[in-house]
């Protein structure tokens, strides 16, 4: 039964998958805009933060237009196939299990951030407007 159903699942997500990622890059969000020089300090600040993710995960996608809004540069990793990307995330962020926000904190040490909600929420403060930051 196990094997039935682990099946069907996968069946479902195979038909399911194409039309996520294209209904989501159809409906992405616009970016916020920022003056150049702040645009560039963003950046710089956002070298220290890798988003691990699965491409067609629902909290992948909804973690990952947020930060369209914001229009945050943040390296993304796929960690959906058996590679370097998802070795990491489970050697050192301690399990599989995405999205996932590493943050390279300043004295190079990483904080593994799990859970979209806490990963829109952390990147709302930091790089929200602040009264943008005050609405959420």
């Amino acid at each position: 039964m196990r094997i039935l159903i682990r099946t069907f699942f996968r069946g479902v997500r195979l038909v399911l998958t194409p039309f996520m990622i294209v209904g989501n890059r159809l409906t992405m969000p616009r970016g916020m805009e920022r003056e150049p020089d702040e645009q560039a300090r963003v950046d710089e600040r956002t070298r220290s933060l890798a988003l691990y993710h699965f491409p067609a995960c629902p909290f992948c996608i909804k973690t990952r237009r947020a930060m369209q809004r914001l229009s945050l540069n943040i390296e993304l990793r796929n960690a959906q196939h058996p590679g370097e990307h998802r070795e990491a995330l489970e050697r050192e962020g301690g399990r599989v299990k995405v999205p996932c926000l590493r943050i390279r904190e300043a004295d190079g040490t990483d904080r593994w951030l799990y859970e979209s909600d806490a990963i829109i929420a952390y990147l709302q403060a930091q790089f929200a407007p602040a009264t943008e930051a005050s609405r959420h």
